[in-house]
């Protein structure tokens, strides 16, 4: 199944904004379209709320459209940023004399499957042991683009802590409480307080690969930038399937995602570790204002500095109507370059793969999710060339050793539509 995160439905060409004119600002000039929708969206939306039965369904309809128009503009405003910041990117750093040998190899045995010396190369360039057998490690600078495209348009790796390791294994202890401490007179005894309870975590790890295929023709083509290409085909394949791990995953050759944990609907002193809160929503089967503004209630302070929600864009259009007690809109959209959009005064990511609202579905997460959920990249991406299978393409199998685990899970909670 094939998704886009954060794609905006009209989706500007990339030289309309790589020189701006004299006196124009493009973020400015969208933000302030935003702003003048936004008023109109409000209005129509309070009159639909104060409407007769008659009026509803007229400006719902209109409510639905300008909602829509909203989240395309944001959508087309957050691109500009991206754009700008990409044009204002200072230049790669420097590579050693080993690393561009190894590159200037990799890209013949890419283009033409010359592989002479090629295994030597990369040991030197990476400073690892030379094992052609299992394919050849793609170069460092290319490895850190295709990690850099993935974080882009992956959702759970713009949220979540990620490290990367060089070894076949990872492990993590973590601190469950329970070392006492005591008030004691300056001259009192000082008896010993009980030892902290330690749990022992490791991720699951799986196997992520993709066989984008090229034809000898287009590799022969000196104007054809073969690593760029391989880097976008693999990063857009690893992107969909490892979001979806990392967000649903069951754990079984993949990692285990947010959502596959355990939940309850106990606080954290009494909730045992490993489980996720959820709180249910006040009416069965939707969300409403009073939902957001009391979910907060539910987390710790030092948990909020760091904290996001998380949701779909079908979830974000619903929750874009909602108000407080005070009949202020909880949804406000950033108006100016580089401020977002907010629920409830908090950032919020969209990812498609988190489940729409129904009953029974933990269809938001809030939290600080560096915290709650760490991703592990096992260091290095691994290409074998086949131009044999699928005449007269040439096959590029690509993978790479990724893994996913909860660490804290009080660090988010989840809004949990209620069944009944």
């Amino acid at each position: 199944m094939n998704k886009t995160y954060n794609k905006p439905m009209m989706m500007p060409a990339a030289s309309a904004f790589s020189h701006k004119e004299a006196g124009s600002d493009p973020v400015k000039e969208v933000a302030e379209k935003i702003a003048a929708k936004f008023t109109e969206f409000t209005e129509k939306n309070d009159k639909r709320l104060a409407a007769v039965e008659s009026e509803k369904g007229a400006l719902a309809g209109k409510v639905e459209s300008l909602g829509e128009q909203l989240l395309e503009l944001e959508s087309l405003k957050a691109t500009i940023e991206a754009l700008e910041k990409k044009s204002n990117r200072p230049g790669a750093t420097s590579t050693t004399p080993e690393q561009a040998e190894h590159k200037d190899a990799f890209n013949k045995f890419l283009r033409k499957g010359q592989d002479q010396g090629l295994g030597a190369l990369q040991a030197k360039a990476l400073n690892i042991t030379d094992d052609p057998d299992g394919g050849y490690a793609v170069p460092e600078e290319l490895d850190r683009n295709i990690l850099s495209l993935l974080r882009n348009t992956t959702p759970m790796r713009q949220l979540a802590n990620v490290i990367s390791m060089g070894g076949a294994e990872y492990k993590k202890l973590v601190s469950l409480g329970g070392a006492n401490s005591g008030w004691v007179g300056e001259q009192a005894a000082r008896p010993a307080t009980n030892t902290p309870t330690l749990a022992q975590i490791t991720p699951f790890m799986g196997e992520i690969y993709a066989n984008p295929q090229a034809t000898q023709t287009m590799l022969d083509d000196v104007f054809f930038n073969a690593e760029s290409w391989l880097s976008s085909e693999v990063a857009t394949d690893f992107a969909e399937k490892e979001n979806l791990a990392f967000t649903s995953g069951d754990g079984t050759l993949k990692p285990k995602g947010l959502l596959a944990y355990a939940t309850a609907a106990t606080s954290d002193a009494t909730r045992a570790f490993g489980t996720f809160e959820h709180i249910n929503t006040g009416t069965v089967g939707a969300i409403t204002g009073d939902d957001i503004v009391k979910f907060f209630t539910n987390f710790k302070a030092g948990y909020l500095m760091g904290s996001r929600w998380q949701f779909s864009r079908t979830t974000l259009a619903a929750l874009m109507v909602l108000k407080d007690g005070d009949g202020n809109y909880l949804w406000r959209p950033g108006l100016s370059e580089s401020a977002p959009s907010v629920l409830a005064g908090f950032g919020y990511t969209i990812n498609d793969d988190m489940p729409s609202i129904a009953a029974g579905a933990n269809a938001i997460a809030f939290g600080d999710h560096k915290r709650a959920y760490t991703i592990i990249d096992r260091m290095g991406t691994r290409v074998l060339r086949d131009p044999f299978t699928n005449k007269p393409f040439v096959g590029f199998y690509t993978t790479k050793r990724v893994g996913g685990m909860a660490v804290d899970t009080q660090a988010v909670k989840f809004l949990k539509i209620r069944a009944s």
